[in-house]
């Protein structure tokens, strides 16, 4: 699934949707944009589409990502440390992160029911534009996007 959004620059995927980046959460790597690139169209695609939902899924994930950045990259894998993913998987507790950056937008963050009611691929998205180094104007189009926003 590629959010509106992101459609502009992940529909081509030339960027790692936000899909295929909570899979890498969960599976533990830390894959940069340049190693993204080097990776073909339909390597690109099965890791948007391939499921990540059990454990098992999630090692045949990470063998699939270190094995393409072993063939396709000059650059060593990295892996992220491991860490609770109870900002997206609980929907009773809306990050600070998300209060912040709603603030910082001159919007209204979601409310607890409308947090509570987004899809865990909602929240992880939210969570992670809450959080991006970068400038972010991804962040008030994905809260529209999904109905927060009014």
């Amino acid at each position: 699934m590629i959010f509106n959004f992101e459609s502009d620059f992940a529909g081509s995927l030339r960027c790692i949707p936000m899909v295929a980046r909570q899979k890498l959460d969960l599976c533990g790597v830390k894959l940069s944009l340049r190693q993204w690139s080097r990776f073909s169209r339909e390597d690109r695609e099965s890791l948007t589409t391939l499921s990540a939902e059990s454990a098992e899924e999630r090692g045949s994930y990470r063998d699939l990502v270190l094995s393409l950045i072993a063939a396709k990259t000059d650059e060593p894998p990295k892996f992220l440390p491991s860490e609770s993913f109870e900002g997206w998987t609980a929907p009773d507790r809306m990050p600070e992160a998300v209060i912040r950056q709603a603030g910082t937008d001159g919007v209204s963050p979601p409310t607890s029911a409308q947090w509570a009611a987004l899809a865990p691929l909602q929240r992880f998205a939210l969570i992670k534009l809450a959080n991006s180094k970068h400038e972010n104007e991804n962040f008030v189009p994905a809260m529209r996007e999904f109905g927060v926003l009014t």
